[in-house]
């Protein structure tokens, strides 16, 4: 097995009959589905919840049974992979685009578990990866305004794709918006700072949300 599949087969080693399990998007999750298809062949009972189209998909075509996301307040375990991850269990989120919908599973977990390789886990994060920000289309030009006065320096982008005309749209009908810092500045200041911004929905930063990490490396898989 890869790196990915040995962190994801002992995440799905975490899961309790009958739990309500959620996972999110990218392909670590794709292991996790695979390796809950067997399990669920071998008597393992359990409803799953998602927030990803294409994990969707996923569980769908594995015949595991599949909760709306608005019939559940709160679900046993979480699982989902990031960009990056600190040794405070801080994750950045930045390629999907479906962050406020993986913070709200996420929120309603009662043990949220990220789940990746090795070279996701750093010391400080990385400038090259961008903080996202999902706001409401009408609030573009004052939410910009008001980040470029709170952090001087700091490289806006408006998401856009080489497959559409025009701005990307989630699935909550807002913009998105890539924040590039030239230096991170203190973590625990970021999301107070910007969710008091009217016009800003949500961000990728989960700051120290995770209540475990599942990690593997050439060493082995860890649990922190």
């Amino acid at each position: 097995m890869n790196l990915k599949q040995q962190a994801a087969a002992r995440a799905v080693s975490l899961i309790k009959d009958h739990d309500i399990v959620g996972l999110g998007a990218g392909s670590t999750m794709a292991y996790v589905a695979a390796f809950l298809k067997e399990k669920t062949t071998e008597g393992l009972a359990v409803k799953m919840v998602t927030s990803s189209f294409t994990t969707k998909q996923l569980l769908v075509a594995a015949n595991l049974d599949l909760l709306d996301v608005q019939s559940c307040q709160e679900i046993d375990i979480y699982f989902d992979g990031c960009d990056l991850l600190d040794h405070e269990l801080s994750a950045l989120k930045s390629g999907g685009g479906i962050h406020t919908q993986e913070k709200l599973l996420a929120a309603m977990a009662r043990q949220f578990v990220l789940v990746g390789d090795g070279s996701k886990l750093v010391k400080t994060f990385d400038v090259k990866y961008p903080l996202v920000i999902e706001i409401l289309p009408q609030a573009r030009s004052f939410v910009s305004f008001s980040i470029e006065r709170l952090f001087p320096g700091i490289v806006i982008s408006l998401r856009s794709s080489e497959k559409k005309d025009g701005p990307v749209i989630t699935d909550n009908g807002n913009y998105l918006l890539d924040l590039f810092f030239g230096s991170w500045p203190e973590l625990s200041g970021i999301n107070p700072l910007l969710k008091n911004i009217p016009g800003i929905v949500e961000t990728s930063l989960f700051y120290k949300m995770a209540h475990k990490a599942i990690i593997a490396s050439e060493s082995g898989v860890a649990v922190l």
